[in-house]
């Protein structure tokens, strides 16, 4: 990956200084341009080694071009808030909108890079990591950014005399520390590492661009020239690239499916039903004030048809909880805000703290319901939805998150009966809507949907709990006895995340002399990078 960043590239002041004027003339009407249609966002990792320019190429892309349409986003360790959400949330929340620039210094390779030169990680753990990173990277570019990647590039030997002449100067000696010549013992590391991560991260869709950081104008003239290359040709497109997707096939001869299977006559009398409530409500209650809640978090999604009883069963379960532990998200259609990011976006910025709990009144699937029905969305977008979903669903496990989704299951005639009860009740009639009886018209394209949803994203790990809603007694207490099985069985186990940094206090990585094997000594080490 770095022969071709190793062989002395240079430009001369002469040659520097006569380009410039044009590049940047250039990059700011592409920039503008790009702001102005508004049809994408550009995300732009810098990476590299120590002393290779990282910070000096992004002041000059600030100059070259118009700030107000240029993020910079820096990541190091974690703050407290970001270790209580999946490892993906602060990446996901500063990604830039359509028409405006984020360049990323350190971003989502900087972790598994320092975990794996720690030995905190083994090959095959970095593999699986390179593969989210890569579906990560592919669902950005499907829906529409431009996503370009730049590794600056040093020799051993250039990067110690990039070290010392930074240090050397009197305005730049205070970018080089300590923690800078330690970083430079763990080169050949960092190689091996990171030649590998790049290797298997460098896809069609965002393909890694290596740029020799010894020379400073060579180098900032090829990031200058590859950015507006690339919003250039983004610019041009009339229609972004589709990945082939396979059609959707069912199979349902004898005309049963999962819906059709529920016995929606089930019921619940008035008397059981109050004493069932107060039981699982209490137990709910219990479970969220124990002391081994307050590493985890909880999501509950509720979809289900119109007049489902969605509203009634999340305030059944909101009477049980302390208003400052959870928050209510009603999801209706994207702002203005929410269409210039990544479908997923709005949903990740809500995701709750450890000890909190997440209510979605319609959820992330609305992809491939409402938007799939409506042909608010292409086939392509929803199709691809179903593997999306399960990545951010397993991303929120992974970190801890218990995840409890519900879909309320009633017969038409129920919903036809609660229809006009809603516009006979004064303080009902704001729910009942042209759009819902507009939506009862598509019934059996929504039902399709349904199913294939459930079967596409009903994984072992974040199942689909279909409740029988035509009697509300009984699907509220459903619900919130499934709640509570759910949550007491994740709370008896260890979550995954919890697991893992035991794991670690356990097993102290030993000082390494190669990626993996352990150098010949009885001291442990664990060197900072």
């Amino acid at each position: 990956m770095f022969e071709s960043a190793e062989i002395g590239h240079q430009m001369t002041k002469a040659a520097y200084k006569a380009a410039v004027p044009t590049l940047r003339a250039a990059l700011l009407e592409a920039q503008i341009s790009l702001f102005e249609k508004r049809k994408t966002p550009v995300v732009v990792l810098i990476s590299g080694q120590d002393g290779a320019g990282k910070g000096e190429t992004i002041n000059v892309l600030y100059e070259w071009m118009d700030p107000r349409f240029i993020t910079t986003l820096a990541f190091s360790e974690p703050s407290d808030e970001e270790r209580e959400r999946p490892p993906m949330w602060r990446y996901w929340r500063s990604l830039p909108p359509k028409g405006r620039i984020g360049i990323f210094a350190g971003s989502w390779y900087s972790d598994p890079i320092r975990e794996r030169i720690q030995g905190e990680i083994s090959v095959k753990e970095l593999d699986a990591r390179a593969e989210q990173i890569n579906r990560f990277e592919e669902m950005l570019v499907d829906e529409g950014a431009l996503v370009l990647k730049f590794w600056f590039h040093l020799t051993k030997d250039g990067q110690k005399q990039r070290l010392k002449a930074l240090s050397a100067d009197p305005r730049t000696a205070w970018r080089v520390t300590q923690w800078n010549w330690d970083r430079l013992k763990t080169y050949d590391q960092l190689q091996e590492v990171a030649g590998h991560l790049l290797r298997v991260t460098n896809t069609a869709a965002a393909p890694w661009v290596v740029v020799e950081g010894t020379d400073d104008r060579y180098r900032s003239m090829t990031v200058g020239q590859v950015l507006l290359a690339a919003i250039k040709q983004k610019l041009a497109e009339t229609e972004p690239p589709r990945a082939a997707v396979a059609p959707m096939v069912r199979v349902d001869l004898d005309g049963r499916n999962v819906l059709s299977e529920l016995d929606l006559s089930l019921a619940l009398a008035a008397k059981p039903y109050k004493d069932e409530l107060a039981r699982w409500q209490g137990k709910l209650s219990e479970l969220v004030r124990d002391e081994r809640f307050k590493a985890r978090s909880l999501v509950c999604a509720f979809e289900g048809a119109d007049a489902a009883g969605k509203g009634g069963a999340i305030r059944r379960i909101a009477a049980a909880l302390d208003a400052r532990q959870y928050q209510v998200t009603p999801v209706a259609a994207p702002t203005d805000e929410e269409k210039a990011q990544p479908h997923l976006w709005r949903f990740w910025r809500q995701l709750p703290r450890q000890g909190q709990v997440a209510i979605f009144d319609r959820t992330w699937y609305g992809r491939v319901l409402v938007e799939r029905v409506e042909g608010f969305c292409t086939e392509a977008d929803w199709l691809r939805a179903y593997g999306e979903i399960n990545d951010f669903e397993h991303e929120m496990i992974d970190a801890g998150v218990i995840v409890v989704k519900f879909w309320l299951q009633i017969s038409q005639a129920e919903q036809l009966k609660r229809f006009k009860e809603r516009e006979q009740i004064a303080f009902k009639r704001f729910k009942i809507t042209e759009e819902d009886w507009r939506n009862r018209e598509k019934w059996h394209d929504y039902q399709q949907a349904i199913c294939d949803m459930v079967e596409r994203t009903s994984t072992g790990e974040s199942p689909w709990t279909l409740v029988e809603a035509n009697d509300k007694n009984y699907a509220r207490v459903k619900i919130l006895r499934t709640l509570c099985q759910r949550l007491e069985a994740a709370l008896e186990e260890k979550s995954p995340a919890a697991s893992a940094l035991d794991g670690k206090a356990v097993k102290k990585p030993a000082k390494q002399d190669k990626i993996g094997k352990p150098a010949p000594t009885n001291k442990s080490s664990k060197r900072k990078t």
